[in-house]
């Protein structure tokens, strides 16, 4: 008999159990998918390091290392391998493309992972083994030609293998892209001995045995005492970086770490609304299934035996939504991270397999544990007292007059004001219930479409104005000097940059030194202004500001690596920058005493004619390119966040407003009696809501504000975004949680034309 009413109820209240499956099911699958999401790619991420010998340390020279310098280093205590290591950027012969052609020693350190054709051979002097990336977009099959030129040296030889590389498990050419783009960028590994084939004789004659331009270092050593032995054992000053340093490990774990901010707030927000939103609604019905739990108690069944038909609504309820839920959360992991989706184009990794963090299944249990338990005490509360207690309709608790409803300015507002006003007060818990709900969507709304203002700032201020350029000219700078490359610029009618690299404390970052006199490229302040560059100091990143808590006028040493000179200089501005680096002009390098070698030329020329001294060129349209493809991948994760947003809103809504329907079921039936309309009483419960929906938003818009300026400032370790709302996004959001609002409550307010008068009325108060 319990079995068929259990599905009775079940079908009587289908409206707030079909609610409340959903919200548990939204709440289980946005908290499994944000983490699943993030597991997955350090599950997936770490196997490839491993699999590929990921170096723990970087050593770099502009003068090369030697066998015997690699050998000093295998000699250190606590180094378990490492490997001379070269990397160049080549051009694809005939073709605009660039390629950066790999020669590594020892593949057990900074190796490659075979997805297709023939293994790895040291000893080829023909073989290449190419990204599977980039072969996959230019359509470049096994067996194929390439051929690839560097300067005066031609690679010429046949695509022998396909293969993943963890040094190059974020392909990016330089700091100016944020996306890879496999059709114009890509990598190849070639032997030593191919290597030493394509050299030049006489090239090998001059340098010797120094044409690797870094050791790569499998150590568990900390940098510290790494470094300190390192430079011991090469007799000179190098420029160490750890893993942490590197784009292919820094960015995914700032991936990682992402997800898990994003982690700990969305699906937190979720789960809280669905668990409140079940505390609620559970009572609710308890409290309006009071005499059949009253009938059953005087027809003999115990209270165990009630307490366990109830309480098996909330349970399954719980795995209903936590079944839906998983698949969901499954869903999501996979929308995000697979071979096609969305982290796929940002970082290339061989296998993009699901996981699970244990703790997720420990919460889910957890969660389903207090859900039935939340359906034991509603139902608990109820059983207390006689049988004749329990026969007797629920009779919600007395209010008492408030000292407000003696002022003359309450009683001057209108009934159905009093009215709502009363009913928000005698029904706390489902009025703050419906605010929280209001607020959740708002913060969803806030948040989604910020980040896309803020973005859109972000690719105003960076790329169509801090990039005043058409073309981006890479020089030789082995082949050229600074004379010959400042009287390229002039032919150009462009401005010059040299670029290297600098230690700070113990960590690398970049040193820019810029001469710019027709406006080719613009540096913005913290506030997004841009500023003019003046000779009395360097600027520095917002990054190293933070890192090493400087102000403008604070002074800041660094050492260019190759090197043990030092050098001081006074911060003279704070700026907002792609990378994290320190810029001066070159009047100020000059008097400061800073070597430099001009590597970059930018330009509003287009077609430039091939030179000795030119390496390669690069379109400001192609680095726009990419950073459309980051645009996209942002876009479809608002798009979600506003469907869940109205999702959200909706099933909260409406679940509260039939709950609120019941409660006031026999009131709005006396109102009935006494001649009011079924369009004023539509009125009515339509008026509460809006209410409740303009307090929800004057309090969600600030909530949304904080909840993206707290993303902004987790992602400040990757980018320097400063936040940014425009007046649509307000506009957008409120309209859009005002017409939520709106059309929940006429769903709900269609419901008084059903109201039995006679049926409700005979029941007692």
């Amino acid at each position: 008999m319990l079995l068929r009413k259990l599905f009775r109820t079940l079908w009587r209240y289908k409206a707030q159990f079909i609610s409340m499956i959903i919200m548990i099911a939204l709440g289980v699958g946005v908290f499994l998918g944000f983490n699943i999401e993030w597991y997955s790619l350090e599950v997936n991420t770490t196997e490839i390091y491993e699999a590929t010998g990921f170096a723990d340390y970087r050593v770099f020279s502009d003068k090369g290392f030697s066998q015997k310098d690699l050998d000093a280093i295998l000699a250190l205590d606590g180094v378990e391998d490492a490997t001379r290591f070269l990397s160049l950027n080549a051009q694809v012969k005939g073709d605009t493309d660039v390629i950066a052609v790999t020669v590594n020693q020892n593949m057990n350190v900074s190796g490659v992972l075979l997805m297709a054709g023939d293994a790895y051979d040291a000893e080829s002097t023909d073989g290449i083994w190419l990204s599977d990336s980039y072969a996959a977009a230019n359509g470049i099959a096994l067996g194929d030609p390439l051929t690839l030129v560097y300067k005066t040296i031609t690679v010429t030889g046949t695509v022998r293998g396909l293969v993943k590389s963890s040094e190059y498990l974020i392909c990016l050419p330089d700091e100016t892209q944020l996306m890879p783009d496999y059709s114009s960028y890509g990598y190849v590994y070639i032997s030593p001995a191919m290597f030493n084939r394509v050299i030049p004789a006489l090239y090998r004659a001059l340098i010797g045995d120094n044409m690797y331009s870094q050791i790569n270092v499998k150590s568990q050593l900390s940098k510290a005492d790494f470094v300190a032995a390192a430079d011991a054992a090469l007799n000179k000053t190098c420029l160490a970086l750890s893993r942490d340093e590197t784009v292919s490990w820094a960015e995914t774990q700032g991936e990682v770490e992402e997800g898990k901010t994003m982690g700990s707030i969305l699906p937190v927000l979720f789960l809280a609304i669905a668990i409140l939103t079940m505390v609620t609604t559970m009572h609710r019905i308890t409290a309006s299934e009071k005499t059949q739990i009253g009938t059953l108690k005087a027809l003999g069944f115990r209270d165990k035996r009630i307490l366990r038909h109830y309480t098996a609504y909330a349970l399954i309820i719980g795995l209903m939504g936590s079944a839906l839920g998983i698949g969901i959360g499954y869903w999501l992991g996979w929308f995000i991270m697979n071979p096609d989706g969305a982290m796929a184009t940002y970082i290339d990794m061989p296998s993009w397999r699901l996981y699970c963090p244990v703790f997720c299944w420990i919460v889910l249990v957890g969660i389903n544990v207090f859900l039935t338990f939340i359906g034991f005490l509603s139902v608990k509360k109820m059983l207390q007292g006689t049988a004749a207690d329990a026969l007797r309709p629920y009779t919600p608790k007395t209010m008492r007059h408030l000292a407000l409803e003696e002022t003359k300015a309450f009683k001057a507002l209108d009934f159905g004001t009093k009215w709502n006003l009363r009913d928000c007060l005698r029904h706390k818990s489902r009025s703050c219930m419906t605010l929280f709900g209001i607020i959740g969507c708002m913060v969803l709304l806030v948040g989604g479409l910020g980040m896309q203002d803020t973005m859109d700032a972000f690719v105003e201020v960076f790329y169509n104005q801090a990039i005043h350029y058409e073309t981006r000219v890479n020089l030789d700078t082995e082949s050229t000097g600074n004379a010959q490359a400042q009287e390229l610029a002039a032919q150009l009618a462009g401005d010059w940059c040299a670029s290297t690299s600098v230690q700070i404390g113990d960590r690398g970052f970049g040193l820019e030194i810029y001469d710019i006199t027709h406006d080719k490229v613009r540096f913005p302040d913290t506030d997004m202004r841009f500023v003019t560059l003046s000779d009395d100091g360097a600027y520095i990143c917002t990054r190293i500001a933070r890192k090493f808590g400087l102000k403008v006028g604070d002074s800041l040493t660094f050492s260019p690596y190759d090197s043990d000179q030092k050098y001081t200089v006074r911060v003279a501005g704070i700026l907002s920058s792609m990378s994290e680096s320190v810029v001066m002009t070159s009047a100020y390098a000059d008097a400061a005493g800073i070597d430099y070698a001009i590597n970059t030329v930018f330009t509003d020329e287009r077609d430039i004619a091939a030179s000795d001294h030119i390496l390669n060129t690069q379109t400001k349209q192609a680095i726009m390119d990419s950073f459309d493809t980051f645009m996209d991948l942002m876009n479809t994760m608002i798009i979600l966040l506003v469907l869940a947003a109205v999702v959200l809103g909706i099933v909260v809504l409406y679940n509260l407003g039939v709950m609120s329907y019941t409660e006031r079921y026999r009131e709005m039936a006396t109102l009935k009696v006494v001649g009011f309309k079924n369009a004023r009483i539509a009125r009515l419960l339509i008026s509460q809501n809006l209410w409740l929906t303009v307090l929800g938003i004057l309090i969600g818009l600030p909530a949304g504000v904080g909840v993206l300026q707290y993303l902004l400032n987790a992602l400040a370790s990757e980018y320097e975004l400063k936040l940014v709302l425009g007046l649509p996004t307000y506009l957008v959001s409120i309209l859009l949680t005002f017409l939520v609002s709106l059309i929940v409550g006429l769903m709900v307010a269609r419901k008084n034309r059903h109201i039995d008068m006679v049926a409700a009325l005979k029941t007692e108060e």
